[in-house]
Parts: C-alpha cells; sequence; structure tokens
C-alpha cells in the first residue's frame, strides 16, 4: 500500500488537489458511470434497452449494457407470466364468489337471439418493445378487443349452435380474431387461450326456453321413432321385393330349364325317329298307351280257340262293383257264379 501511495504521489507530485488530480478524478467517476450500464435479464423476462425515453433495442436473457441514467434507462418486464382478462363476469379479490356484468355478457346471436356469455382470456407478452411503446394500457386493451371479437363471432353464429356443438368453433375463432386485431395495434401481445364458461339464454327467459328445450326434444325423438319405423316399413319392403324377384327368376330359370329338357328330348326322338321310322311310331306308341291305361281299370277278354259262335260274357259291372264295395266276411266263399257264368276262356 505505501509503494501504491508512493507511485499515485509520484504521479500525481502536486498532490490531489493538482489539475492531475481532477483529471484522474473525473476519469475515476466516469468510469464508475459507465460500469453502472450492465444489467441482467433473468429467464423469464426481456430487457427493453431506451436512449433518452426512446426505445433501441430488446435484450435476451443473461448480462447486457445499456448506457445508464440519466441517459439510458431499462424496462425487464415478464414476460412468460400468463395474464387473466375475465369478461361477463369478475371474481371476488379471494376467488370464492364472482359478479356478473350483464352489459359484457348478453349478445345478439345471428338469428336474432340474445345469448348470455362469460368468457376468460389469457395472455401473456410476446414482444417487449412493442409491449410497452404500442399501447397505452395493456389490460384494457386485451380486455375491449376481446368482447368486441367475441359480440362478431357470435353474432355470425346461432343460438343453439353456439350453446351446444358450436362451442370450440367460437372459441377458435374468436381468439383468432383478437389475435389478429392485437397484432395489427402493434402490441406484442399473445392470447395464449381463450375459455367459454357460460353459455345460456338470459336468467329473465330460462324458464321459458327449458320448456322449448323439451318440446324439441320431445319432436326430435318423434322423428326419431317416425325415421325408424320408416326404415324398418321400407327395409322390410326391400326384402319381400327381393324374394319376388328373386321367386321369379328362379321361376323363370325352372322353366328354361324344362324347356331345353323337352325341346332336348324331342330332338332325341326326332333322330331315332329319322333313323327308324315303323320302330320309333310302334315304341311312341306303347308308351303313350302305357301313360294313358296306367291309371284306368282294364278288363281283358281274349276269344277262347274254336269257340265259333259263342261270345264269352263278363259282367264288367259286377266286377267292377265287387271291386269297390268291402267284402263281408261270412266264412263261406263267395258267390261269384253271376260274375262268372259264361266266362270261360276270359281272364282279367
Amino acid at each position: 500500500m505505501r509503494r501504491g501511495q508512493d507511485r499515485l504521489k509520484g504521479w500525481l507530485p502536486g498532490g490531489m488537489g493538482g489539475r492531475r488530480g481532477l483529471v484522474f478524478i473525473a476519469l475515476a467517476a466516469l468510469a464508475l458511470w459507465l460500469a453502472s450500464g450492465f444489467y441482467r435479464v433473468d429467464a423469464n423476462e426481456q430487457g427493453v434497452a431506451m436512449i433518452f425515453g426512446k426505445w433501441v433495442a430488446t435484450t435476451g436473457p443473461g448480462l447486457n449494457y445499456n448506457l445508464p441514467a440519466p441517459i439510458g434507462s431499462v424496462e425487464t418486464p415478464m414476460v412468460d407470466f400468463e395474464n387473466r382478462v375475465e369478461i361477463g363476469f369478475r371474481s371476488a379479490a379471494d376467488g370464492t364468489s364472482t359478479r356478473d356484468i350483464s352489459a359484457e355478457s348478453l349478445m345478439l346471436t345471428g338469428d336474432e337471439n340474445i345469448i348470455d356469455i362469460q368468457f376468460v382470456v389469457l395472455w401473456k407478452i410476446g414482444d417487449a418493445g412493442k409491449y410497452l411503446f404500442s399501447v397505452l394500457d395493456p389490460e384494457e386493451t386485451v380486455k375491449a378487443v376481446s368482447e368486441a371479437g367475441m359480440r362478431e363471432i357470435i353474432g355470425q353464429s346461432d343460438f343453439e349452435s353456439t350453446r351446444t356443438k358450436g362451442r370450440a368453433e367460437v372459441e377458435s375463432r374468436t381468439q383468432e380474431l383478437i389475435q389478429h386485431t392485437l397484432d395489427s395495434y402493434n402490441s406484442g401481445i399473445i392470447i395464449t387461450s381463450l375459455q367459454l364458461l357460460k353459455v345460456d339464454p338470459p336468467d329473465a327467459v330460462i324458464e321459458a326456453f327449458r320448456d322449448v328445450q323439451a318440446a324439441r326434444a320431445d319432436k326430435e325423438r318423434s322423428v326419431n321413432e317416425a325415421q325408424a319405423y320408416f326404415n324398418e316399413i321400407t327395409q322390410r319392403a326391400e326384402g319381400q321385393a327381393q324374394q319376388v324377384i328373386k321367386a321369379g327368376e328362379a321361376y323363370r330359370a325352372e322353366k328354361i330349364a324344362i324347356a331345353t329338357g323337352d325341346a332336348q328330348r324331342f330332338i332325341s326322338v326326332y333322330d331315332e325317329y329319322a333313323k327308324n321310322k315303323v320302330l320309333t311310331e310302334r315304341r311312341i306308341y306303347l308308351e303313350t298307351m302305357e301313360d294313358i291305361m296306367r291309371g284306368m281299370n282294364k278288363v281283358l277278354v281274349s276269344g277262347a280257340p274254336g269257340a265259333g259262335g259263342a261270345l264269352p260274357y263278363l259282367s264288367v259291372n259286377e266286377l267292377m262293383k265287387l271291386q269297390t264295395k268291402p267284402a263281408v266276411n261270412t266264412g263261406m266263399p263267395p258267390n261269384n257264379s253271376d260274375a262268372t257264368s259264361g266266362t270261360q276262356g276270359a281272364s282279367q
């Protein structure tokens, strides 16, 4: 320390009050002032460096430098923190209760119905420089843009669709519209989520609306039952029609097959007839007589050789009666004298 003091005194021979001492003090103060311009940006922050209040750069996490005050200044807003905007209601500070804001929640749908909507928008800072210099009141801006965007989308949607199957589409379209509007403002704000919490008719007409819904449900049920009956009858009729068509096709195929067989049989007979006409005619005659006489009662009478003018007689009527009447069992052989008189040389 003594040697250092001696060197300092040698450099400043006139002491600290001399001209050289004043220069040294000024340079030391300037160095300290310049060194105070280093600043640190955390991982969840962005640094906004300004010179005379003008935004000159946006810096990321780590050690950075900007001219110190009063020439320069730095803002380090948190960019990973999600901010929450409530529209149509306000939550209490303790989060245990809510208060409805009907002026924000009541909106007109595309089919000219009034609907009560409450939703939440979550947002964070995407570009800290734009966020600080392009929007005067970011939270109020997000709230106004979100309400206006929701009213526009609801004005293009049907009441029933918004309440039921169209909720996800409404959320998606509204979030896209809000983001597009904020981007047009160069706000540096990113909408991370939009969630519909309440989509109902106004409280003043909720009971009438429930009656309408019940009637609509009854209508849908009746329509579904009628449609089911229609489907059943239609399918049954189609089945019967197909059955009739199939039966007709089978009958046609059968008749065609029979006709084809008859034709082939006729052709075969004709071929045989052409080969031997006499024999074929005799055969056809015998087969035809066989078919005709197969189911008939037949009596064959042949004359006895050398009988001369004697005419054999067979009582055909009596024979038919015997065949049709049951015989009475008397223990005696039947008397066939009338049926057999004059029947010598006859046989059946």
